[in-house]
């Protein structure tokens, strides 16, 4: 389907329904777009199957040559789509600005690496030769999220792409606009069928998912509908890869800085108004520190609703939702000592909340809020904040802030996540990647490996032939 006529406002069938995007900073509109149809669907997954083989056998080279084409394009549009993002989804203009950056490098990046994914050569019969290589999986369908729509969908649509699939994008239906615009960007560096983005809610995403069609399925959201997808792939035989959601805890041990482990607390737990993926989501801090600590998580949180610029959440449901966590925390005895209701006015603002003596029957504790609440709870020993730290369900990352290399060890070893952060909150080098455990996802989202998911591995044996009497 082509980009440019996804965009419509009226309707002509009745089967077409129109996403509304409204500002989420003040409620002014951001505009309309139609959802694509069973039969757009049908005609986008063809087209991709029928490209694929062309595109899989385009040299390496000249694939990574695309990509760094795709990544100029993205480059020249950076303004128009960080503002878009700004309007659509309340993305502050720098953090907009620096997920298209991140993802201008994320395409460079895949453009050098493409073309040296490289299989293994095995040890036989000195008359035979053995070796691996690696082949596209064929249609890829990638679902992306709102929170950082940019980045996430370019890091899998580059790697899908440069390996030899076709790819057919289906950005959230919280930032509509800013997929089209992305793909419009995009589309020309590729041939006509490679590349396809498709405007659509979740009625899309099934119609992509539950029908035969796609090889590979990357998502990135939540753990419901991951779970919904990867269902689904089991009668399908898609392949599929999950980054979902976390219930990222922090433990903050005795022997650390209670202002500076504040600091990263808020940080953890306040960056884009809590709505990161790996965003802080529960926080055990030692007792022996707890009071100061406390103290300071909450003139961050002040500090941040006073300054006038502290992003609003994506919507009024997703600003219903973190409500409902906090007003279920102070119904159970949580003491709210920053922010903690939601404000008059326009748009889907809410304050940074800090709650303290929660437990791990509040839903604040024990489900992913994503919004901008640092829910604590006071603990007796750093071998006690572990232990409710490991238990649950996730299994995306956690942080640990400790003076102690023996208890950053214990951390590491007993946290059952992708990513164990200690002394930083966020952060990690160029190219990292991690596998989410538990309900948080299954395979590698990022880096390297990502390309290894989006490929299958074919082993060739080679014998002499026998030789006549």
């Amino acid at each position: 389907m082509s980009i440019d006529a996804q965009v419509h406002t009226p309707r002509a069938e009745q089967d077409e329904q129109s996403i509304d995007i409204r500002n989420p900073a003040d409620g002014s509109e951001v505009g309309s777009l139609r959802c694509a149809t069973q039969d757009e669907v049908t005609a986008a997954l063809g087209s991709a199957r029928a490209a694929q083989p062309s595109w899989a056998a385009t040299p390496p080279a000249e694939r990574g040559a695309a990509l760094r084409r795709a990544a100029d394009a993205l480059r020249g549009g950076a303004r128009e789509l960080a503002e878009l993002n700004t309007r659509e989804t309340g993305k502050p203009l720098g953090d907009s600005l620096g997920g298209i950056e991140a993802a201008i490098s994320t395409l460079e990046q895949y453009a050098e690496l493409g073309p040296v994914h490289r299989g293994l050569s095995l040890r036989g019969a000195v008359t035979a030769t053995d070796y691996t290589v690696a082949e596209a999986r064929g249609v890829a369908v990638l679902l992306t999220p709102w929170n950082d729509p940019v980045a996430v969908a370019v890091g899998l649509i580059g790697a899908a792409l440069v390996t030899g699939n076709t790819v057919i994008h289906k950005p959230s239906e919280r930032c509509p606009h800013v997929g089209e615009l992305l793909g419009r960007l995009l589309q020309s560096s590729f041939p006509d069928g490679v590349l396809t983005t498709l405007t659509g809610a979740a009625a899309v995403g099934r119609m992509l998912t539950e029908q035969t069609g796609a090889d590979v399925i990357a998502h990135v959201g939540s753990s419901a509908a991951g779970a919904s997808i990867a269902r689904a792939a089991s009668v399908t035989g898609s392949h599929v890869i999950r980054e979902n959601g976390g219930n990222d805890p922090l433990i903050v041990d005795a022997d650390v800085d209670p202002a500076w482990a504040a600091a990263q607390a808020a940080l953890g737990a306040f960056a884009n108004a809590g709505q990161i993926c790996t965003s802080v989501e529960r926080i055990y801090v030692h007792r022996d520190i707890a009071e100061p600590f406390l103290t300071a998580l909450a003139g961050e949180a002040q500090t941040r609703s006073a300054s006038g610029t502290f992003p609003p959440l994506v919507d009024g449901r997703m600003r219903d939702a973190v409500q409902a966590h906090v007003s279920d925390a102070i119904h159970q005895g949580a003491q709210c000592l920053a922010g903690g209701a939601t404000p008059t006015g326009p748009g889907s603002h809410y304050p940074p909340t800090v709650l303290t003596g929660c437990t791990d029957a509040m839903t604040v504790m024990s489900q992913e809020t994503f919004g901008p609440v640092a829910p604590v709870t006071v603990v007796e020993s750093f071998e006690e904040g572990l232990r409710l730290a490991a238990a649950g369900p996730y299994g995306l990352a956690a942080s640990v802030l400790t003076g102690s290399i023996a208890h950053a060890q214990q951390a590491i070893a007993a946290l059952a996540v992708g990513t164990v952060k200690v002394n930083a909150v966020f952060g990690g080098a160029p190219g990292g990647s991690a596998q989410p455990r538990g309900i948080s996802g299954a395979g590698f989202g990022y880096g390297p490996e990502l390309l290894d998911e989006f490929a299958l591995v074919k082993v060739v044996h080679i014998s002499s032939p026998q030789q006549g009497a």
